[in-house]
């Protein structure tokens, strides 16, 4: 948590902030695991799996953005909501989920993560995983902010060049067929958002499951 997130921090490269964010997510996963109780385990899986949506979202949308633009800086994302809202919307619900904002999915799944630990008396993974949460939150809003730069001379070229037709977009003058990979971003923004709402059957499915299969095993 602590490796991940400093290093992540510090980086120009908006590939490998998501990667070094990723080392940080592991850790708050083995705060679960660590737990080693059923609530431990739910709430480890409950997190993989909104987890899997966000980050997926949000390296995506920095594949379309690298295929149509060039680059992978983060400078060079200033103003991209004035010229492709679609996508910086997409890339700022997939980051607000990562840094666990309300009422996105990762908050939810955060908290009961940080909670199955608390009841285990895990005080000090807690509060490590508490304060390097605001860290993170530190260079999510930050992306966010240049992407929705209004100062016309802060926009950054690869912006004002950008062209919102991608390559992977076959196009015809009747019909204009969606990449898969603009419908996998749909499918994760759609999915940061929704589970949110549904944490609790989410959490009650999983959680029957972990029970189920610890009966079994010790039967």
């Amino acid at each position: 948590m602590i490796f991940g997130n400093l290093i992540a921090a510090n980086q120009t490269s908006i590939k490998r902030m998501l990667a070094y964010s990723s080392i940080s997510q592991v850790g708050y996963i083995i705060i679960g695991f660590i737990a080693g109780n059923p609530d431990g385990y739910t709430s480890m899986s409950t997190y993989m799996l909104t987890y899997t949506f966000m980050n997926l979202g949000a390296f995506a949308c920095v594949i379309i953005f690298g295929l149509r633009s060039g680059t992978d800086q983060i400078r060079d994302y200033a103003g991209l909501y004035f010229k492709d809202p679609w996508l910086a919307f997409s890339l700022t619900v997939c980051l607000l989920s990562l840094a666990g904002i309300p009422p996105f999915a990762g908050f939810f799944a955060k908290v009961y993560l940080f909670w199955s630990g608390w009841n285990k008396d895990l005080y000090l993974l807690v509060y490590t995983g508490l304060l390097t949460s605001v860290i993170s939150m530190y260079y999510y809003l930050r992306i966010i902010k240049i992407m929705v730069t209004r100062d016309g001379k802060d926009i950054s070229a690869y912006v004002q060049e950008y062209n919102t037709v991608s390559s992977l977009q076959p196009s015809s003058e009747s019909l204009v067929i969606p990449s898969s990979i603009e419908l996998g971003i749909t499918i994760c923004v759609i999915a940061s958002i929704a589970l949110g709402f549904f944490m609790n059957p989410i959490i009650n499915i999983i959680q029957e499951t972990v029970l189920s299969s610890s009966a079994l095993f010790i039967a």
